[in-house]
């Protein structure tokens, strides 16, 4: 048998056992009465599975023919030649084939994978296509690991036909031109691209990558954290001839279920990438703090969107923001836009939500507290101290203003970062008022928010306005307003999520003269709508359900909206019903939502 043969039936020889059942059959007797189970190992741990007896021949048939199958597979092993790395003296990027991969994929065997890997795997095991995969996405979350944890899936044929480029700077799209057309000389037939928009000239030629080597059998997968340079690449040289798959937006499930932490707190305080504490992927978290998360936005935002306008066009792209990049300020004005997308988030929780909230209820709450009863809330003027720090944001928003920036500017960086899926919007509608609409911002990295929001608030209760409290007040003052900070980023949360789950229906927040419904899901199909209040307390109070039983509120909202199917308060206690209201846990909601639809499209 040829060299070629050999390495073609073990590539189908590993494809044949993976659709086999692995494990064994095991019997047990019960009361006189045998029963038949299936027996694997799983995630280090022993599984079991009943099989009904009319499947128990067939099954033991399967087991049987996958063991003769991995034994003519492990002999052929024994023929073949050991994977070694191709010489890459002759290439002019860096080229890692072989030994290499086997090293680079190891550390992430164990690493759970994220939902979309499963689109990156259809793409490479999938039938032949004219296209390129395009892997994109802010950095951290996920691009590279999927692209190990593919390696690490694959068998030795296979690999031995993978080579890995890592672009950079450097590199010019005339050289990975010489390097692809070696590779393809030697029979490689996967080829993965990292940070190919490093590239200066990679947008304006990107066409090479489907047009010449794709079209030609090569499975070719681009990937990088510069997103709009992919995106821009995808509306000229790519349209129709690429697949786009975006990692920057990880909901709470994947949080939980790949990083292994639970819990919607740690979401809000360090949710957006694939890193926190030594669990799973990155060992320290993105946004431990204000520096590492002011970081993150000038290193995989801010200077991502500056690199791609200047790559696109030959800088013809930069609208009314050229004089910013002229002046060498963009990178700085699209932090301040971040930043100041945050500040009037914070000053919206302080001078809005702090007015809707019963004080005195908080207050006897604290004073009957089990464990450390205080009453701290009936010795401060809570109020006027939240018109202290509004007033102080204000200022403090000001006087950092070193660069004029207009509203056309703040507009087109803000369209840069929908484009990066950094922001969503969120429609406030209002009641009986149908013609008033407005919105609010969500950040798809809520840590990042939560880092900015904490900040800004521990330099504010520094001032000299709060000198005179003591520190116990001083911290019972900060904890108030970062616990009504954690409930509104709750709110868009769930909001964001329950939108993107809900791509056939309208998800926006409803609010009435006094007081608002904090979400509706209206379907337009079946015109009717349900609602939901999003509660950061653990806790079930008459208070917090109030306006879902106010029957002139439902009423407007039926007349509007149609039959309301469900009422829900979402809050961190457990599932129960309260006065025909459904209170829900929200991490099992978020748990359970419904995938997200529309991370791939086809370009």
């Amino acid at each position: 048998m040829e060299l070629s043969e050999m390495q073609a039936r073990a590539a189908e020889l590993e494809q044949l056992i993976a659709d086999l059942p692995a494990g064994s059959i095991t019997k047990k007797t019960v009361n006189g009465k045998e029963y038949f189970y299936h027996r694997w190992t799983e995630d280090k741990k022993r599984r079991e599975k009943y099989i009904p007896a009319d499947e128990l021949e067939d099954f033991r048939a399967q087991i049987e023919q996958r063991k003769a199958l991995e034994r003519e597979l492990k002999a052929l092993k024994k023929q073949l030649p050991k994977g070694k790395s191709v010489d890459t003296s002759a290439f002019t990027t860096n080229v890692r084939t072989g030994e290499a991969l086997h090293s680079f994929a190891s550390p992430v065997r164990a690493y759970r994978k994220r939902e979309c890997f499963r689109q990156l795997h259809d793409y490479i095991y999938g039938g032949q296509q004219d296209k390129v995969f395009i892997l994109y996405g802010l950095r951290r979350t996920g691009k590279t690991t999927m692209i190990r944890q593919i390696f690490a899936e694959m068998s030795e044929a296979e690999l031995a036909k993978v080579a890995f480029i890592q672009i950079t700077a450097r590199d010019t799209l005339a050289d990975v031109n010489r390097d692809l057309k070696l590779l393809e000389a030697q029979g490689f037939r996967y080829v993965f691209l990292d940070e190919v928009t490093l590239m200066e000239d990679f947008i304006e030629g990107a066409a090479l990558f489907s047009d010449v080597f794709a079209a030609c059998g090569m499975k070719t997968v681009l990937s990088g954290a510069d997103s709009m340079g992919f995106l821009f690449a995808e509306d000229e040289q790519l349209y129709g001839r690429c697949i786009l798959l975006h990692t920057t937006f990880i909901p709470y499930r994947e949080f939980e279920s790949v990083l292994g932490i639970h819990g919607i707190d740690e979401y809000i305080r360090y949710g957006g990438t694939m890193s926190l504490g030594g669990i799973h992927y990155n060992e320290t978290s993105t946004f431990a703090s204000r520096e590492s998360a002011d970081e993150y936005v000038d290193t995989a935002i801010a200077r991502n969107i500056q690199h791609s306008l200047r790559c696109y066009q030959y800088e013809g792209h930069f609208r009314h923001l050229w004089d910013l990049y002229d002046k060498n300020e963009l990178t700085s004005a699209i932090n301040r836009v971040v930043e100041d997308i945050n500040h009037r988030f914070t000053l919206e929780v302080l001078s809005q939500d702090w007015k809707s909230h019963d004080l005195g209820i908080s207050a006897s709450n604290l004073r009957r507290d089990r464990e450390n009863p205080t009453d701290i809330l009936d010795c401060i003027d809570l109020a006027a101290v939240t018109d202290s720090l509004r007033k102080l944001l204000e200022i403090r928003n000001k006087a950092e203003q070193t660069v004029k920036l207009d509203d056309v500017h703040a507009a087109e960086i803000k369209e840069y970062l929908d484009l990066l899926d950094l922001t969503r919007e969120i429609d406030v509608l209002h009641l009986p008022d149908v013609g008033t609409k407005s919105s609010r911002t969500a950040i798809a990295q809520p840590g990042l928010r939560y880092a900015q929001a904490d900040a800004l608030i521990r330099s504010l209760l520094l001032d000299e306005t709060f000198s005179a409290l003591s520190l116990p007040e001083r911290t019972a003052v900060q904890e108030r307003i970062l616990s009504e900070i954690r409930g509104r980023m709750l709110e868009d949360i769930v909001l964001m999520e329950t939108k993107l789950a809900n791509l056939k229906n309208e998800v926006f927040v409803l609010q009435f003269p006094v007081g608002e419904f904090d979400m509706v899901v209206f379907d337009p199909v079946a015109c009717s709508c349900r609602i939901f209040e999003i509660k950061h307390s653990a806790g079930i109070t008459p208070q917090q359900y109030r306006h879902l039983i106010d029957e002139e509120k439902c009423a407007q909202a039926e007349h509007r909206y149609g039959p309301i199917t469900g009422k829900t308060v979402l809050y961190r206690g457990e599932n129960r019903v309260v006065e025909g209201i459904q209170y829900q846990n929200v991490e099992e909601y978020l748990r359970n939502i419904l995938k997200t639809q529309g991370n791939r499209r086809e370009g």
